[in-house]
C-alpha cells in the first residue's frame, strides 16, 4: 500500500484531493492539519511530514495569516490576514514539491464577522485558477456554527457553489467547538451544544452534496479547543459512528462511511479517544496548542542550556572577551524551536495512524 502513483508531490487539489482523503478514509489513516503561523513553523511541520513519509495539512487562522503579514501592516477589513494567507499560500506550493510529500494547503475557522478574509483568499483562488488551471489553496473552512443551522447551511451552500466552481474543498462546522482558540471564545457554551445529532450531520450533507462531493464536516462530539486537565470535558468519538449509520440509512448506500468526518479541539485527548475517532471516518485532526507549545519549549530549552552565552554579545564562562554571537543569531535558536514542533508533529502523525502513509516506494525528495 501506498500513495506513488495516486496523488504527487506538492500542493494537493481537486481529484487528487479527493483521491487522497478516500484513500485516508478507506485504510484508516487522518492527516494532522497543523496550524502555521511563520515560513519557520510551516518548514518545520513540512520537514516532519517528510521524516514520516506521509501527507500533511498546513493551515492558516485569521489571526495566524495576519502575524505572517507582519505585525506592521493594518488588519482594516482584513487586508493583513489575506495577504498573509497568500504569502503563507505561496511559499508552501514553492517548498511542498522540494520536501517531496503532498500537502493539503487550508484555512482554518471562519466565523461570520470574517467573511471578508474569506472572499479575498477566494479572489485568490479564482486568479490563481485562471493562471493555472486550478486554486491557490486545497481548501478553506467555514466556521458558522454560531449561528443557527438554518443560516450556517445556507451561507456554506452559498459560498460552495463559488468554491465549486474553481475545485475547492469545503470544511463546515456544525455542532460547537468549546474553549477559546485565536479570539473565537465559546469556552461558556451550554454543553449540549458540544454534541452535534446525526440529523443535523445528515442536513449538512443533503445541502452540500448536489453541488459537489468536496465537503467535510466537524461535528462537535465534546471537542474542546486549547489544553485542559483530564476528566473536564467528555469526548463521544462513538457519536461519530451514529453520523455515519444514520447517513449510510439515509442515503441507502453500500458504503459504511459516507462522510468525511474532521475532529477539531484534540489537545489532550488520549490515543485511544483520537483512534476511534479515525476509525469512524475522520480524516483530518487540527493541532495547534501542542505544537505551539513544543515551539516554545525548544526555544525555552535552548536559553536554559546556554544562558551563560545569552547575557551580552560579549563575554561568558569561557572569558569576559569571548563572543557569543553563534548562540544568539537567530538561525541557531529558531532551529531549535523548530527542531521541538517537529519532534512533537511526529507524535500527531503517530497518533492518527500516520506514519508511513506514502509507502515504501514514494520516492525520496
Amino acid at each position: 500500500m501506498g500513495l506513488d502513483g495516486i496523488v504527487p508531490a506538492g500542493v494537493v487539489t481537486g481529484d487528487n484531493l479527493i483521491k487522497l482523503f478516500e484513500y485516508c478514509k478507506k485504510h484508516g489513516h487522518a492527516l494532522p492539519a497543523f496550524n502555521c503561523t511563520s515560513t519557520s513553523t510551516i518548514n518545520a511541520i513540512l520537514q516532519a511530514a517528510r521524516d514520516i513519509n506521509s501527507p500533511v495539512i498546513i493551515q492558516f487562522s485569521n489571526g495566524g495569516a495576519a502575524f505572517l503579514a507582519g505585525k506592521g501592516i493594518k488588519n482594516t477589513n482584513e487586508k493583513a490576514a489575506i495577504l498573509g494567507a497568500i504569502a503563507g499560500a505561496q511559499h508552501v506550493r514553492l517548498m511542498a514539491k522540494h520536501y517531496g510529500v503532498p500537502v493539503v494547503l487550508h484555512s482554518d475557522h471562519c466565523a461570520k464577522k470574517l467573511l471578508p478574509w474569506f472572499d479575498g483568499m477566494l479572489e485568490a483562488n479564482e486568479e490563481y485558477f485562471k493562471a493555472n488551471g486550478e486554486p491557490l489553496f486545497s481548501s478553506h473552512m467555514l466556521d458558522l456554527s454560531e449561528e443557527f443551522d438554518e443560516e450556517n447551511i445556507a451561507t456554506c451552500a452559498k459560498y460552495f457553489k463559488r468554491m465549486a466552481a474553481v475545485n475547492l474543498w469545503l470544511e463546515m462546522e456544525i455542532g460547537i467547538t468549546g474553549g477559546e482558540e485565536d479570539g473565537v471564545d465559546n469556552s461558556s457554551v451550554k454543553a449540549e451544544s458540544l454534541y452535534t445529532s446525526p440529523e443535523q450531520v445528515y442536513n449538512v450533507h443533503k445541502a452540500l452534496s448536489p453541488i459537489s462531493p468536496m465537503f467535510s464536516i466537524a461535528a462537535a462530539f465534546g471537542n474542546v479547543h486549547g489544553v485542559y486537565k483530564s476528566g473536564n470535558v467528555v469526548l463521544s468519538p462513538h457519536l461519530l459512528k451514529g453520523h455515519q449509520e444514520f447517513a449510510k440509512q439515509q442515503l441507502k448506500c453500500a458504503e459504511d462511511k459516507p462522510l468525511f468526518l474532521v475532529m477539531h479541539g484534540g489537545s489532550g485527548s488520549s490515543a485511544e479517544e483520537i483512534g476511534e475517532a479515525v476509525s469512524n471516518g475522520v480524516v483530518k485532526m487540527n493541532i495547534d496548542t501542542d505544537t505551539q507549545w513544543a515551539y516554545w519549549d525548544g526555544l525555552r530549552g535552548f536559553y536554559k542550556k546556554n544562558e551563560g552565552y545569552l547575557q551580552g554579545q560579549i563575554g561568558n564562562p569561557e572569558g569576559a572577551d569571548k563572543p557569543n554571537k553563534k548562540f544568539y543569531d537567530p538561525r541557531v535558536w529558531i532551529r531549535a524551536a523548530e527542531e521541538s514542533m517537529i519532534k512533537r508533529a511526529l507524535q500527531s502523525f503517530e497518533n492518527l495512524n500516520g506514519k508511513n502513509v506514502l509507502g515504501d516506494n514514494w520516492p525520496k525528495a
